[in-house]
């Protein structure tokens, strides 16, 4: 499963948004066993918020279309939980935009993705739906999706595939049509986090060899502006999961 077509090749820009939160990646003494993030995988800290323009990626070659708009994509699958909080604004004006569809897809734990199980080597059920989906932004821009930490497959890092459309309609199964593609991208994670992780069940029973961030064809080492996370802990423990939040700046028109 060598995700070999996505390098980044989009003209047009996202604009991504990074605080101070930057600077802290994970929760400090209090659970000393939840690694941080490497400083050199964070974006820069500032005092306020600053704006830092990154290239759309490609889709890559796993999208499927029609998937269901709900909070919560897991349908039980094993892994460490993940709690994605993305606010979307305007790039030129910051404003929040509300209303619109923020989708993600990616693969389990074993590197595997809906409708393609076994591209990894792994035998396991396929519905054609896990760890697929998307919810509508609030009137602040913010959408929160519950996922888990995503495992990694041949030749590429550990990501998510992110889509952001604006005027979708619900359909009445659950999915929906229609709206402009604003913004197609992918979401990274802190090295030293996905190396805890790796040590962590189901995580560990994944042979297949990791690629690093540094390693990838798609990062750029650029921290948020190539949409790096900020994670925080969830507990003590890798296994108890992370929180991961990121601002993305999208053209309108």
């Amino acid at each position: 499963m060598t995700d070999t077509s996505e390098a980044p090749i989009g003209r047009r820009t996202v604009l991504i948004a990074t605080g101070a939160t930057a600077a802290a990646l994970a929760v400090g003494a209090a659970a000393p066993e939840a690694p941080a993030a490497d400083a050199a995988d964070a974006a820069p800290a500032a005092a306020a918020a600053v704006c830092t323009l990154t290239k759309e990626m490609t889709e890559g070659p796993y999208y499927l279309d029609g998937q269901l708009v709900r909070s919560d994509v897991t349908e039980g699958k094993a892994g460490a939980p993940l709690k994605l909080t993305l606010t979307v604004v305007d790039d030129d004006t910051c404003a929040p935009i509300g209303n619109a569809l923020v989708e993600i897809w990616h693969s389990d734990a074993l590197g595997e993705y809906s409708g393609f199980v076994g591209n990894n080597g792994h035998n396991e059920a396929d519905d054609g739906t896990f760890l697929r989906g998307g919810v509508l932004t609030d009137s602040s821009g913010v959408a929160n999706i519950t996922t888990i930490y995503p495992g990694w497959y041949r030749g590429r890092c550990v990501h998510i595939h992110v889509k952001v459309r604006t005027g979708v309609t619900l359909t009445s199964d659950g999915s929906f049509t229609g709206g402009q593609e604003l913004h197609t991208g992918q979401l990274f994670f802190s090295e030293t986090v996905t190396t805890a992780m790796a040590k962590v069940s189901p995580y560990s029973t994944n042979t297949v060899t990791r690629t690093t961030l540094a390693q990838d064809s798609v990062y750029d080492d650029a921290g948020a502006a190539s949409g790096l996370l900020t994670l925080t802990a969830l507990g003590g423990s890798a296994a108890s999961g992370y929180s991961g939040t990121l601002t993305l700046g999208i053209e309108q028109g």
